[in-house]
């Protein structure tokens, strides 16, 4: 009964992602696959075959975000890319903690239910502590690593990051969040340093996994635990020499206004040997600098 039950599931779960007509098949001309792990059915995209390149999204984005990459490198590459639970393609379960060592459990048990091994762990925004994470808990199966845009150590005590705490725990925080859809809707479009890199069409892509208030909850526990996980992300940190040996290439949009230079300073001395690419371009390089990054990305695979 209980096999013929997640069937039913992931029946369901595919006629659900097939009918969300704002997907546009051009855009993401992806299988739609699912794993059921403990927390809920998660949805990713598994294309190519030969090394597997593993893409972790952060907020408010999901496994789009990746979409010209997999097109590419899974010419040459196994390229799967996953929707955290909540975003994008995935399940939305309801009252779970939606933080990022949450998320963090979700992709290791996702990982060690597909087995995979000698994985490139591609990662951004807070798909760098959700992934990283998960690499340190999965070390022996990690053999490289390319960071965009992210961190991996204590927040709390970082001036912006209060400010934006306190604004985020406010009524009107979740306010914006729930009600008007504000992450996707405003601050993703913030992280563009020209936001004519971000078309109409693309921009509804962000917008349309989160229709009502209950489906941006994971939207505001994300943005709750910028600082709220402050003290995880520093356990990740003095956890980080598992990976630490590993071939890492960093990949940074220099006119980031969300995760800056500092950040990118503080990788540098910890990863001194590690190549480091800087891109006119802001938080989302994704999608700004698509070509160049993609670039770099196959160089690097080859080394």
């Amino acid at each position: 009964m209980k096999q013929v039950f997640n069937i039913l599931i992931l029946i369901g779960m595919h006629t659900n992602a097939f009918s969300q007509s704002w997907v546009d098949s051009t855009l993401y001309p992806f299988e739609n696959k699912f794993l059921r792990l403990e927390a809920g059915t998660m949805h990713y995209v598994d294309e190519g075959s030969g090394e597997i390149i593993l893409f972790v999204h952060g907020t408010p984005t999901w496994s789009f975000l990746y979409r010209d990459f997999i097109q590419e490198l899974s010419q040459d590459y196994r390229c799967i890319a996953i929707d955290h639970l909540g975003f994008g393609l995935s399940e939305k379960p309801d009252s779970v903690p939606g933080t990022p060592e949450w998320h963090a459990q979700n992709l290791s048990e996702f990982i060690q239910k597909l087995d995979l091994q000698n994985i490139t762990l591609v990662v951004h925004d807070f798909g760098g502590p959700i992934g990283l994470a998960a690499g340190i808990a999965n070390s022996e199966r990690i053999k490289k690593v390319v960071l965009f845009n992210t961190w991996l150590w204590a927040t709390a005590h970082k001036e912006e990051a209060q400010k934006i705490d306190k604004t985020i725990n406010s009524g009107l925080g979740k306010f914006l969040y729930l009600n008007l859809n504000f992450s996707p809707k405003v601050l993703l479009k913030k992280g563009f340093a020209d936001k004519s890199n971000l078309s109409k069409d693309v921009h509804q892509h962000y917008i349309k996994p989160f229709p009502n208030k209950t489906s941006r909850i994971p939207l505001l526990n994300l943005a709750k635990a910028l600082v709220g996980s402050s003290e995880w992300y520093q356990k990740q940190w003095e956890q980080f020499d598992s990976l630490a040996n590993k071939e890492f290439l960093i990949l940074w949009g220099r006119k980031d206004e969300f995760i800056t230079l500092e950040n990118l300073q503080k990788w540098q001395e910890r990863l001194p040997k590690t190549k480091t690419v800087e891109l006119d371009c802001g938080h989302f390089v994704q999608e700004e600098k698509t070509n160049e990054a993609i670039k770099e990305i196959q160089s690097f695979m080859k080394e």
